[in-house]
């Protein structure tokens, strides 16, 4: 690939942006907001679709099919394993699990409210 702007521009923000959520601390408060945005989005989705009760069916259905494609992207056997050239975990599984915990942790508490 050729050396233009444009790339150099990307690699070096890719670069920063790597580096600056490099420290463990803002490693852990990117993955915790990721799971509290998930324990919102898990409340606010099935109470919006919820409201017309013609939306319900296939909100699950699309909740199910990405919390299945976050399962197979974080779990899958081809990808990269931490070596020690790599030692640790790319970001964004951690912050697409953390998301995905949430969702369903909530998911779970509005069908407990709703049994009880």
């Amino acid at each position: 690939m050729q050396n233009t702007r444009l790339n150099s521009l990307v690699d070096f923000t890719a670069t920063r942006i790597a580096n600056f959520f490099g420290n463990p601390w803002r490693r852990i408060s990117l993955v915790l907001i990721a799971l509290l945005m998930g324990v919102f989005l898990g409340t606010a989705i099935p109470t919006t679709a919820g409201q017309t009760a013609a939306w319900d069916v296939l909100t699950a259905g699309a909740l199910l099919i990405f919390t299945e494609l976050v399962n197979r992207f974080n779990y899958s056997r081809n990808r990269p394993r931490p070596t020690a050239i790599l030692p640790r975990r790319y970001l964004i599984y951690d912050v697409l699990n953390a998301f995905k915990i949430g969702l369903t942790y909530s998911l779970f508490v509005e069908a407990f409210k709703l049994g009880s």
